[in-house]
């Protein structure tokens, strides 16, 4: 059963807050990430991504980095800018996006959890990307990014969390630079924290959507300093990870786009003879999204068709093989296009949803030759690939809104 705590939050004074929030370190590059900057002093990138204070001579991994991002922090404490709840408390984050909410609970889940499978993955995590959030997080001794975590909605926790977001004024409220609405309350009274906790112990299992690589450093960083103290209780607060846990029917995946750079040697015409081995091909004469499953958009060369997978290739057991991303790289990207493993190749790269098919069409006629638009692997599809521990291709789920970070911030033990 889940262990999920309340906690002293570190987070933004109330007139702050729409200024520090910003959007996950790793949806910026460097020079993104620096313009940001610039464009907002107060936005947490300047400690999530320190390597905006130096110059493009300084590593963004050299150690000068993190010291200055811990050195940014306590400043931005000592000025007031943070401040420190002084009793344990959840928080409800409601995200807004073109009218569309999501509302979940600010929390700490638990390491031993996520050690022993009571939160599940469905990605594998890279060992290059883990070291630079294992870095951060053990230099400033505090998580700082929440993971993104789902679970199956339950009547309850949903009552306690309406009834506090319908009837209590927010602690912050404001729309960011993207559109984005976030609203927050605080949960500290003792009934309604002791709802939520006691419901979360009779939920099984509790999913990673969003931040494997948040999740794996921070459990990594617990594990180093259990090992630095052997005499710990389990109670410490290295104990558990920041995160955000939303109902799975509240939760939109988008779909996550595949751009290949050329036609392995065919031309046009040898090209879709070879998709319809697999695919029934129609040329749609315009942009059109997918919109069901099994089915594929391709943009080549100025046109737009709809690639359908048939019923047997969908109707298999296997949860992986089973996914629209899955199908397509068994049937087409790998067999037509040589595409052999898309975490390593550099002739296909991956594109969000939220950039809309436009970008496929643009992707298609610069550096890339062809585009697919997916189909949206579904939340029910998420679940059912973890319950069986096996993992997704890399790039089968993108979530928004995407949660910010700076808004909430969990300090853990030396």
């Amino acid at each position: 059963m889940a262990t999920v705590n309340p906690f002293f939050a570190v987070r933004p004074a109330q007139d702050q807050a729409g200024r520090v929030a910003a959007l996950p370190y790793d949806v910026y590059n460097r020079s993104e990430a620096k313009e940001e900057v610039l464009r907002e002093p107060l936005s947490f990138l300047k400690i999530d991504r320190a390597e905006t204070q130096f110059g493009d001579e300084v590593d963004t991994y050299d150690d000068r980095v993190y010291q200055k991002a811990e050195e940014i922090y306590r400043q931005m404490k000592g000025d007031g800018v943070f401040i420190t709840d002084d009793e344990r408390c959840y928080y409800i984050y409601r995200l807004t996006m073109d009218g569309r909410e999501q509302t979940g609970i600010v929390a700490c889940a638990s390491v031993d959890d996520y050690l022993e499978g009571v939160i599940k993955k469905h990605e594998n995590t890279r060992e290059e990307k883990e070291q630079d959030r294992i870095r951060h997080v053990d230099t400033l001794s505090a998580q700082t990014g929440p993971i993104f975590l789902a679970y199956r909605s339950d009547e309850k926790i949903n009552e306690v969390v309406g009834r506090i977001a319908g009837a209590e004024e927010p602690l912050y409220d404001f729309t960011a630079a993207d559109g984005i609405r976030h609203t927050v309350w605080k949960v500290c009274s003792p009934a309604d924290v002791e709802a939520i906790r006691g419901r979360f112990a009779q939920i099984d299992s509790i999913y990673i959507a969003d931040g494997h690589h948040r999740a794996a450093s921070a459990v990594k960083v617990s594990l180093k300093r259990r090992e630095a103290h052997p005499d710990y209780t389990g109670k410490e607060e290295f104990n558990f990870f920041l995160s955000v846990l939303f109902p799975d029917d509240q939760l939109m995946i988008m779909d996550y786009n595949r751009c290949v750079k050329d036609l392995n040697g065919y031309t046009k015409e040898e090209f879709i003879e070879k998709i319809k081995e697999h695919f029934s091909v129609q040329k749609t004469g315009e942009a059109k999204a997918p919109r069901q499953k099994g089915q594929t958009a391709m943009y080549l060369e100025g046109e737009w068709y709809l690639l359908t997978a048939p019923e047997k290739l969908l109707a298999v057991d296997d949860a992986v093989e089973a996914l629209d991303v899955s199908i397509l790289q068994k049937y087409l990207l790998h067999p037509v296009l040589g595409i052999d493993d898309p975490r390593t190749d550099a002739r296909i790269d991956f594109v969000g949803g939220i950039r809309g098919l436009g970008e496929l069409e643009r992707r298609a006629e610069s550096d890339m030759k062809v585009s697919f638009a997916m189909y949206p692997t579904s939340i029910g599809e998420l679940f059912a690939v973890a319950d069986a521990g096996l993992l997704m291709p890399p790039k089968s789920t993108w979530f928004e809104p995407k949660l910010r970070s700076g808004l909430f911030i969990h300090e853990i033990e030396r």
